[in-house]
């Protein structure tokens, strides 16, 4: 059996659990100092009492760690990544399973939840780690408790509230390399003896740490800034949360670099730089791209949440979920890699939501339940507007960057200057050589292409969803329980598309639609006379001039920009059932069966040729069914734990992007499986040192199709955490220590893994038929080494993150793979500063 080690992991595991009972049962049993309290069953329990792998990380944790974005939490938790390209561009991994797309039209399949409110669609789902309780990450199916797009887990961030009859002020600066400095802050104050008021915030920069070789700010740089107010009331048997958060983000461009073509100024051709993943890269926007001319990202995020539970009686509680976000997110980024201006694109999306949620909870005895009601209401929008310079597009097709000849010596890695590339001799010659045409017609065609040619796509979405909800744990002796839960979601969905060209048509299109005519035995004589028009570009279609309004990257919609809109009502039902063994209070044993379901997508795909209905493509629910077998216990005395789990997953409809000439798809790629095993120990003997540690084994695969056998994107097959929090009185105060490494094996970055036979014409406009597109395995290092005063009212210490300054790569491939140039974004290099913090009250 191909689990078989990973099972024989956790059997091992569980006879530790078992063994350590008799010991356990003799000692006392209050909760010791370490003792979390989590709410991922929607109750507050011990982590030990829930039957299911959960990932916990406390405030003190993200502190001393210098956790304060997503990324950085994912490499200590197992069966977590987290890829962040940009705060508009992250993706999310559970346990293979990625949640990244940004159109409207797609679900998400791993919930992101803040305070119990889905924030799960990807454009508005990274947000601040600050003024943090503690971060749950949940994994496996968890519709049942988390809703509709916990396919396969799920984090939810559980933010500080206001406290009642506390006094408290909290401040921390930070500065580092790369110019980067961080403030943040947070007061608590009583507004009387039954509410409280807490105002948080944080504001963070840094310069970018990819050299602009073109002059102006450097890539990948950081500029958030957010704040969070919250208010909390009691009465009675009534509490009330009202929660504010604001979101800002302004960093420069992302680097997305090629590494096939060397680092250029477009108007002299000199040489900048090389070709290293991680090296300085030339960039620039086109100089009259509509959507603005600087590369970067604007982006705002907010949101109110309302919070409220009654206590009916002293078993059965009513809560309450009522919140409203929105996020504007506007993206300029030049795909194509190099500085020449082949391909310059945008993504301009925004998206609202409203949810309520009611709940009743019910607690006697051995009994644990709750059943409740939701909806859930989102609009939003995927504009996508994009450049070509059709010369450049045509010679990067042609593989003639390097000026085609015209500059005798010049390599084929060195992109020529601007005035080459869009010189119409040089068109016309490549027109001549790589497609045949004779010298008249290619000079007429040569002179009516466009260095600017114009086109957008907009994707839309409306849905509305109800669920019914309910879950049941019942103890049914002193060691043995039995759990089940049950989610039925009803979701109506509206879908639109529509696209069209700017500023005329594509001659290049044209050319490329003559190209497809002839290989399937017809005459392009016709259309390429009409390309050769004088004025082609602009000239309406009509009788007198039959020429369709081609488009380059996506053909347009009737009349050149009408929606197109497809509807679908589905529903289904996701489920749960658990087993749990119960040796003793500080050791369980749990098996879990359940199925996971994401919504019916109607997934739209621009026109096959100008002025078609846009393809929907209704894709069938994705499922997978999990199957899971864990342990966890605590060991002397509550400061030893320990928790693993073996995991068996079977996904039908998996679906995926695959690349169809200029455009990416959603399509179904059938079956595929993933089975693994995850351990995490927490050591912490004293209050001198604690130790952690987490590895994760998953094997993701493709089982059916043309990927039978690769790999899930962004999926490792291992993942490992060691780290220590060590603190030594020194004086009136301590000097604390806090060392860590991550490691994780290689990654694809794209389900197709790089093969170059999923990378050939038709499929592709351009062969790939290099493997280069993934990252091996690496470590990180990070420490921190400061000094505490008494009580923590103050601390100074000094950071180095990724110590050693390991190179790898973050991304690679992305837009720019549609024209034959994949590009890739460097990961962090290495980061040093000092930081310094008080907190007054409390």
């Amino acid at each position: 059996m191909r689990f078989r080690t990973c099972t024989l992991a956790a059997a091992s595991l569980a006879s530790l659990a078992a063994a350590s009972a008799a010991r356990a049962e003799s000692a006392e049993e209050a909760p010791g100092e370490n003792t979390i309290t989590v709410t991922a069953q929607l109750r507050e329990q011990d982590p030990i009492d829930v039957p299911m792998t959960l990932s916990v990380l406390s405030a003190e944790e993200l502190d001393r760690f210098g956790i304060d974005e997503f990324d950085d939490l994912s490499r200590f938790t197992p069966g977590f990544e987290v890829q962040n390209q940009s705060p508009n561009n992250p993706g999310f991994v559970m346990r293979g399973i990625t949640s990244d797309s940004g159109e409207a039209t797609t679900e998400p399949r791993v919930s992101v939840y803040q305070d119990g409110v889905s924030i799960s669609k990807s454009r508005g789902s990274y947000v601040e780690l600050f003024d943090v309780e503690r971060v749950e990450v949940a994994k496996g199916p968890q519709s049942t408790l988390y809703g509709r797009g916990a396919l396969i887990g799920a984090v939810n961030i559980i933010q500080n509230k206001a406290e009642l009859g506390v006094a408290e002020v909290f401040a921390k600066g930070s500065y580092g390399n790369y110019d980067a400095w961080s403030i943040e802050g947070m007061a608590n104050a009583p507004l009387g003896d039954d509410v409280a008021l807490r105002i948080a915030g944080r504001v963070r920069q840094r310069d970018g740490y990819v050299e602009n070789l073109l002059g102006g700010e450097d890539f990948n740089s950081a500029d958030t800034s957010a704040v969070r107010g919250s208010l909390h009331a009691e009465t009675g048997a009534l509490t009330f949360d009202l929660i504010g958060n604001y979101q800002k983000d302004e960093p420069a461009g992302t680097a997305f670099k090629s590494i096939a073509f060397n680092p250029t100024d477009p108007t002299t051709g000199e040489v900048l730089g090389d070709r290293g993943r991680n090296s300085g890269a030339a960039l620039a926007a086109a100089a009259d791209f509509p959507d603005g001319s600087e590369l970067g990202l604007d982006r705002e995020v907010w949101g109110i949440t309302a919070l409220a539970g009654y206590e009916l009686s002293d078993r059965v509680t009513l809560n309450s979920i009522t919140a409203f976000r929105r996020f504007d997110a506007l993206e300029i980024f030049d795909a194509d890699g190099i500085s020449l201006p082949v391909l310059t694109a945008a993504e301009d999306a925004w998206g609202k939501q409203f949810s309520q949620e009611l709940r009743l909870s019910f607690e006697d005895g051995p009994l644990s339940a709750f059943v409740g009601a939701s909806y859930f209401w989102e609009k939003g929008e995927q504009r996508s507007p994009a450049q070509f310079d059709e010369r450049a597009a045509l010679a990067t097709l042609a593989g003639a960057l390097n000026g085609g000849g015209v500059l005798p010596g010049r390599p084929a890695d060195t992109p020529a200057p601007i005035s080459v590339i869009d010189n119409a001799a040089l068109t016309s010659g490549i027109l001549q050589r790589a497609f045949g045409l004779p010298a008249p017609l290619a000079a007429g065609i040569a002179a009516n292409m466009k260095t600017g040619h114009l086109e957008t796509s907009t994707n839309g979405s409306r849905t509305t969803a109800f669920d019914l909800f309910g879950d049941v744990t019942y103890r049914l002796s002193d060691r043995f329980e039995i759990g089940g839960g049950v989610r039925y979601s009803h979701d109506d969905k509206r879908s639109s598309y529509s696209s069209a060209v700017l500023n005329g048509r594509s001659i290049l299109g044209g050319v490329i639609a003559a190209q497809s005519i002839a290989a399937a035995g017809g005459d392009p004589t016709a259309l390429l006379t009409a390309l050769a028009t004088p004025g082609a570009a602009s000239i309406p279609p009509s009788v007198l001039f039959p020429v369709p309004l081609f488009g380059l990257g996506t053909q347009p919609t009737a009349n050149n920009g009408d929606a197109d809109i497809a509807e679908n009502d589905n529903g289904g039902f996701s489920w749960r059932l658990t087993a749990r063994y119960i040796p003793s209070a500080d050791a369980s044993i749990y098996a879990t069966y359940s199925r996971g379901r994401r919504p019916q997508v109607l997934a739209a795909s621009a026109p096959g040729v100008p002025f078609a209905a846009t393809d929907f493509d209704l894709l069938p629910s994705e499922t997978v069914d999990s199957f899971e077998l864990g342990a966890k216990t605590a060991l002397a005395d509550r400061t030893l734990f320990l928790d693993g789990a073996a995991f068996f997953y079977q996904y039908d409809n998996f679906q995926t992007t695959e690349q169809q000439g200029t455009q990416f798809v959603v399509t179904n790629a059938g079956k595929a499986e993933s089975y693994g095993f995850e351990g995490q120990i927490r050591w912490a003997p004293s209050d001198i040192v604690s130790l952690f540690g987490t590895y994760a084994y998953n094997h993701s695969r493709f089982t059916t199709g043309v990927r039978d056998g690769n790999r899930f994107r962004l999926s490792p097959d291992h993942s490992a955490s060691l780290g220590a929090i060590l603190g030594v009185p020194a004086g009136a105060g301590r000097v604390e220590f806090s060392p860590t490494l991550t490691w994780q094996s290689k990654v694809f970055f794209d389900d197709d893994n790089d093969r170059s036979d999923l990378q050939q014409p038709p499929a592709a406009l351009v062969a790939d038929n290099i493997v280069d597109e993934f990252q091996g395995g690496y470590a990180l290092v990070n420490a921190r080494l400061g000094y505490a005063a008494p009580d923590a009212a103050w601390r100074v210490e000094a950071f180095v993150e990724n110590l050693f300054d390991q190179e790898y790569i973050m991304d690679a491939g992305n837009t720019g793979d549609s024209l034959g140039l994949p590009t890739f974004i460097a990961g962090a290099p290495r980061f040093y500063g000092i930081s310094a913090s008080f907190r007054f009250g409390g």
